[in-house]
């Protein structure tokens, strides 16, 4: 996808930044030429003196040649694509245009890009005849999440002796945007997740007949199939027949990017499995048509565009998800000490399902994750075990350490909690952890009374499944 012109090269410096311009080639004819005059003068030699002038000349002359010539060249940058999963290569397609009434000399071509993206691309282009074009393309490629500028472009000329070279930088750039990878996941049945969604909604009119409807104003995105031509024919616009009042399923992804929770740093960190994997459920509840929203321990909420404070899933999904995805391309560690202000912003209302990705938790911190299953329909936590992390690659340990509490009691404070809590270790696949989600026992008790059994069902009213 085109990610923007870069424009013309500007003129930059006057006659003694050109100067500053000369090669080693340049400085050496000058030097050489200086010394034979001053031999000249002390020998008397009239002859060495005029080779002096020449080779002290020629590159004065290339320099002023250079400088004085206004070659307009016009650039532009492409990215393909413009938004990356981690380790996956983008291609960047580059294009030279010599908008001049002069042809140019050798053209060298310079990109910037950070370091993590590989190294600095350069290529030689031979001369470009008066509106001609060139094109050039590279790839890069990044493990870690970010936002990374290309740019700007360096273009570097050259007389044909090589006695001076000038640069010329564009002065737009481009950003790639590298975004956690998504793993697919499988249909699995949750309790809760569809509440207020599915076959048990309440409809808002009880329809007798084609009298009885009650019409709105169309909306962009309505079936067309419940066009009421009567009513449009009334009114004089579209009308749609308003059948029933469905409530959006909603979804909340809590992320824990506290520092102290998450052992090691890189791209097989503990911390940059949870992003992906919070990543991986937000787009696949997305595509089924859920509410999504973000969530950090900070208590920052990231909202999407629709009214129920989330991203909208359903047949708009893919913008949803890459705006989402964006969002998560930037997320860093926090310095909070808790869980505090996540749970704050949860206790204000029925959050629908909750999926909470866990790190390294004290027995205060593991109460309060406990106490935010009170507003959830369903919650499902993965835990990742800060021991095992710790063991794998680039994993270190924290000091003081002793305050943590084992794995082991993590799950089970959680699962009393109505939590279905589910450990995770280096090299877990989130597609066979999600599988387990449906299946795993809470071992307490649910909103409203009902119980979590074995087949992930709750018993409480108002909440259903859905595949």
């Amino acid at each position: 996808m085109p990610a923007g012109g870069i424009g013309e090269a500007p003129e930059r410096g006057g006659l003694r930044a050109a100067l500053g311009g000369l090669t080693t080639r340049g400085r050496s004819f000058l030097a050489a030429g200086a010394a034979a005059a001053v031999c000249a003068y002390a020998l008397g030699q009239t002859d060495l003196l005029r080779v002096g002038l020449l080779l002290a000349a020629l590159p004065l002359v290339c320099v002023v040649v250079l400088h004085r010539t206004r070659h307009r060249v016009a650039g532009s940058r492409t990215l393909s694509p413009a938004r990356v999963p981690a380790a996956a290569e983008s291609r960047v397609l580059l294009r030279v245009e010599n908008v001049s009434r002069l042809p140019t000399g050798v053209l060298m071509l310079q990109d910037r890009v950070p370091y993590v993206l590989g190294p600095r691309p350069r290529f030689v282009l031979d001369r470009v005849e008066a509106g001609g074009r060139r094109e050039v393309s590279y790839r890069v490629r990044s493990d870690l999440r970010g936002r990374y500028p290309l740019g700007p472009l360096q273009l570097r000329l050259s007389d044909p002796f090589g006695m001076c070279e000038l640069t010329r930088s564009f002065s737009d750039h481009d950003t790639l945007t590298v975004v956690p990878r998504v793993e697919p996941l499988p249909p699995v049945r949750l309790a809760g997740e569809a509440s207020g969604y599915g076959d048990g909604r309440q409809r808002s009119l009880a329809l007798a007949g084609e009298d009885d409807v009650i019409p709105r104003g169309y909306r962009h995105g309505d079936d067309l199939r419940r066009v009421h031509w009567r009513s449009t024919a009334r009114y004089g616009e579209l009308m749609v027949r308003r059948e029933e009042q469905p409530q959006k399923a909603r979804c909340t992804v809590l992320l824990d990017t506290r520092f102290t929770a998450h052992q090691g740093t890189g791209p097989d960190s503990a911390f940059e499995w949870a992003v992906s994997g919070s990543a991986s459920v937000a787009v696949h509840l997305l595509e089924r048509g859920f509410s999504v929203r973000f969530l950090t321990d900070t208590g920052t909420s990231v909202p999407g565009p629709d009214g129920a404070g989330g991203y909208a899933g359903g047949p708009g999904s893919a913008d949803a998800a890459g705006l989402l995805l964006d969002t998560l391309a930037v997320v860093e560690h926090s310095d909070e000490p808790g869980l505090a202000r996540a749970y704050d912003v949860l206790r204000g209302g029925n959050e629908g399902l909750l999926v909470a990705f866990f790190g390294d938790l004290d027995e205060e911190q593991a109460a309060v994750a406990g106490r935010m299953r009170q507003r959830s329909g369903a919650a499902v936590a993965f835990v990742l075990d800060g021991d095992a992390w710790s063991r794998g690659p680039g994993g270190f340990r924290f000091t003081g350490e002793e305050a943590r509490v084992p794995l082991d009691e993590r799950l089970r404070m959680l699962r009393e909690a109505g939590w279905k809590a589910l450990p995770v270790a280096p090299g877990d696949s989130l597609a066979a952890l999600w599988r387990q989600a449906d299946r795993a026992d809470g071992g307490g008790t649910a909103p409203g009374g009902g119980s979590a059994g074995p087949a992930g069902s709750v018993a409480a009213s108002g909440n259903g499944a859905v595949t």
